[in-house]
């Protein structure tokens, strides 16, 4: 009788890889967006809570300390009457933006209005609306608002609508086209056959759509209507001095920057850091919804 002995045998398991999905994978945001978001809410603090981060009272005077520079005592130096410039930018930055947020939300009623009423609107209005929107558009942003400025006069209510308005066009060129692709999409035509109204259409497949693309648009357009408001008040057309505004400044310190280089440079950095950030921030945001940032 024989015996037969078999070898131990080592059972292998096959695992699947585990696959992530959109919804679990890790969304890794590189540093320079975190550090933008950081300064971000700092001038956001410095808007709301001027007087906890500012180290002076932007309206002291103190003749005996005029266009003194940067210094432990007073950071950014002083102006001509020896005003704290740190201070005054602090307090300048709510004006700034304030300015430059209520533009842009002006300029996206415009759009919307204006983007819709083409896309959507009969033929013919259509067509008009398509006329002046190109009319519009042959002129630069800062020309179309220097317009207004003089219709309507320097102050800061004017600056809004002339930055407001001038920037409009071309962001109703972009619910135009949006509107226009949802309209002519198949779900849309499904919608239709189903027998839903047009207002419902509308209201849940052309709105969403159109207005998706605006939000990233809202952080970039914060960061150039604060440049150009800032122009047109160093231009004398905006919000007059005494106003801690930065374009204020920068046109009250015009007089003195030979002998105080401060007075230019450190409320132009204030502008230039607020536009980059806002900027990088909505150009981040605009990738992350067109899925182009892993």
């Amino acid at each position: 009788m024989s015996t037969t002995t078999t070898a131990p045998t080592t059972e292998k398991r096959l695992t699947r890889p585990t696959r992530r999905t959109p919804l679990t994978r890790r969304v890794r945001v590189p540093v320079s967006v975190i550090l933008a978001a950081v300064v971000a809410v700092l001038i956001l603090v410095a808007a709301v809570l001027p007087s906890l981060v500012a180290t002076h009272s932007p309206t002291d005077v103190d003749l005996g300390n005029t266009l003194a520079g940067p210094s432990g005592a007073h950071w950014l130096g002083t102006d001509s009457i020896g005003r704290d410039l740190y201070s005054r930018i602090i307090h300048g930055t709510r004006t700034s933006l304030l300015i430059g947020l209520g533009a842009i939300l002006l300029s996206l009623v415009f759009a919307l209005f204006l983007g819709f009423l083409s896309s959507l609107g009969p033929r013919w209005i259509a067509g008009l609306v398509d006329r002046i929107l190109e009319i519009l558009l042959a002129f630069p942003v800062l020309l179309l608002s220097l317009l207004f400025v003089a219709l309507l006069g320097p102050s800061a209510e004017s600056l809004v609508i002339a930055v407001g308005v001038g920037s409009a066009p071309g962001y109703a060129r972009l619910v135009r086209a949006q509107g226009l692709s949802v309209k002519n999409s198949g779900y849309t035509e499904a919608a239709l056959a189903l027998g839903h109204t047009r207002w419902t259409i509308f209201r849940r497949h052309i709105f969403p759509n159109a207005f998706r693309p605006l939000v990233a648009l809202v952080a970039l357009g914060i960061g150039q209507s604060v440049v150009w408001a800032s122009g047109l008040s160093f231009l004398g057309l905006g919000v007059a001095p005494p106003s801690p505004e930065w374009g204020a400044l920068l046109n009250s310190g015009k007089g003195d920057i030979t002998a105080a280089w401060w007075l230019e440079v450190m409320p132009g950095l204030a502008i230039a850091l607020t536009a980059l950030v806002f900027t990088h921030l909505g150009r981040y945001i605009q990738d992350r919804s067109e899925g182009l940032t892993r």
